[in-house]
């Protein structure tokens, strides 16, 4: 998020949330959006194909088809720019390329967004008035956004209009992804992607390279300066004979990753899977060595949350059984791999800290592993142990031991200078409604459970709740199909066929259906396909063709 929660719930004078369920999957940040609709009067947009909880609070919702938020954001901005709505002085003061972004949009008039988004025209004029004349107005985006073969140009859509505005680098305002998973932006800060070291620094960069191979007391020619794989990349790299081992940390594809046979498939021919878990999970049985990690309650360290918040986590209990911190076991598999120690010109090359531990895996705690980030990553230079344990509420990037930390990024100046306005296009999903698929189907996730459901389905409070799997169907789709008491109906796409109990409900619109992979008997992932946006490598969740029989 360039901005932080508690900035957008008190500042933000409209809201607009596109592509997140944020009540039911971002539900304390949720509250306070709310809250704000409720005690400041902000006014709320919410774009999105179901009527979500959140458009029980909203001034307008926009209900676009499924996989057509590039049109829909783009005849918005054709309206703004015709009333004269756009910031001018922001515009001519901090951006670049801007005509040739107008010339793009211009070729989306409020008829033609309403033909390919199913938007009416009238609504389109509503959303434009009130996101030109009500300011700041924060956006706020989750998977919806991003899980498209369009993911990166969905999101840089999202960027044009906030420029347009005016609304960047100011309090109430800014562009703000809400993260799918606990600490994924952490795992991004670490260097969890396959083309930067920690703190997003290129691998491709001589200077990083040198800097890290320095620090870790290495050649640099041993930092492959490639850029590697992403999760989605290494499964059909199985079968091409690019992959032939995965070390898995706290995953389990079989129930999150697309088209769930081709990932069975994909596992039955990897000749080496380790996999680092709490529970037994669906891709443990694919496994050969299984580790016992720890629980969030066995471990010390950080997370970070959605709003690069860096917070600490404290160990409530010993962990139990054969269980070892994550940190350890990888320091212990690292050590055992290394047949030689550093030769003494090796030792003496590390030019930022020769006495550190990192450079032989030597950690002894949690706090050591913290003074590598410090030196290493530049964000997080000034987010040391001390400062956290004495309760400062941190968020990066913070550049040195007494910064304060950045609350709204961009306020000055954006990160390349000024900011580069994308003409981005409109493109169809690559999966849609034909005679034999006749419905789109969207995925997601539950209030009542989380991603796989490998520890929400062990809770019987959750489970008493909501115990399994449901796809969303809308009333005139359910008399069609002759649904009369028995609403157990199979759900089959070009990949796979699930067997599950219908929710009759106007969430969805006619021809839609919303299913989740909570569930291993009924998983959306059966059906989903596995085509990626060129860019980020994401797969296309949100949008995919499917037919739905009673059985």
């Amino acid at each position: 998020m360039s901005n932080s929660m508690d900035d957008v719930a008190n500042f933000a004078q409209a809201l607009f949330i596109i592509g997140s369920n944020t009540s039911e999957q971002h539900p304390v940040f949720g509250t306070m959006l709310r809250r704000a609709i409720r005690k400041r009067g902000v006014k709320l947009i919410v774009a999105d194909p179901r009527r979500i909880d959140m458009v029980d609070f909203a001034t307008l919702h926009l209900r676009q088809k499924p996989g057509t938020d590039i049109a829909l954001l783009n005849g918005l901005m054709y309206i703004i720019l015709e009333k004269g709505w756009e910031d001018k002085a922001f515009i001519e003061e901090r951006c670049e390329d801007f005509e040739t972004f107008r010339q793009t949009v211009m070729q989306y008039p409020p008829e033609r967004a309403s033909q390919i988004t199913g938007v009416p025209v009238e609504q389109l004029f509503e959303a434009a008035e009130i996101m030109g004349t009500t300011r700041p107005m924060a956006v706020m985006w989750a998977m919806g956004i991003t899980q498209h073969i369009v993911g990166v140009r969905n999101v840089m859509t999202l960027a044009n209009l906030q420029m347009l505005l005016g609304n960047m680098g100011k309090a109430g305002g800014g562009v703000n992804p809400l993260r799918g998973q606990n600490n994924v932006q952490g795992a991004c800060d670490m260097g969890g992607l396959p083309n930067v070291f920690p703190a997003y620094q290129p691998v491709t960069s001589e200077d990083a390279r040198h800097k890290f191979a320095s620090a870790w007391g290495v050649e640099k020619e041993h930092l492959a300066g490639t850029i590697g794989l992403t999760v989605t990349e290494m499964m059909p790299g199985i079968l091409a004979g690019k992959v032939r081992a995965m070390y898995i940390l706290g995953e389990n594809p079989i129930m999150s990753d697309p088209d769930t046979s081709h990932i069975r498939h994909c596992l039955e021919n990897l000749p080496l899977m380790i996999l680092q878990e709490i529970f037994p999970s669906e891709t443990a049985a694919y496994a050969d060595i299984l580790l016992p990690g720890v629980s969030f309650a066995e471990k010390d360290g950080t997370v970070t949350n959605t709003e690069r918040r860096v917070q600490l986590v404290r160990k409530a209990i010993e962990p139990l059984g054969d269980a070892r911190q994550d940190w350890w076991i990888t320091a212990e598999i690292a050590k055992r791999i290394i047949t030689t120690e550093p030769s003494a010109t090796k030792k003496s090359a590390r030019k930022i800290n020769p006495e550190a531990s990192w450079a032989s895996w030597d950690y002894q705690s949690v706090t050591e592993i913290m003074d590598e980030i410090n030196a290493l990553a530049p964000s997080y230079t000034g987010i040391t142990y001390p400062r956290l344990q004495n309760g400062e509420r941190l968020q990066w990037p913070v550049p040195a031991k007494d910064h304060p930390g950045t609350p709204i990024l961009h306020t000055k100046a954006f990160t390349r200078g000024k900011g580069k306005f994308m003409p981005i296009d409109h493109v169809p999903s690559p999966e849609l409604p034909d005679d034999q698929y006749p419905f789109i189907l969207s995925t997601g996730r539950v209030l009542y459970h989380w991603h796989g459901g490998e520890m929400t389905r062990r809770s019987q409070g959750l489970l008493d709740v909501y115990n399994n799997s449901l796809v969303e169907l809308n009333p005139q789709d359910a008399e069609k199909l002759g649904i009369n008491g028995n609403k157990t109906i199979r759900v089959t796409s070009r990949r796979g066929s699930i067997e599950a109990e219908a929710w009759v409900t106007e969430r969805v619109p006619p021809g839609m259906v919303y299913a989740n992979f909570h569930f291993p008997e009924a998983s959306a992932n059966e059906l989903t396909i596995a085509e990626l946006d060129p860019v980020s490598k994401i797969p296309s969740f949100k949008v995919c063709a499917v037919q739905v029989e009673l059985v």
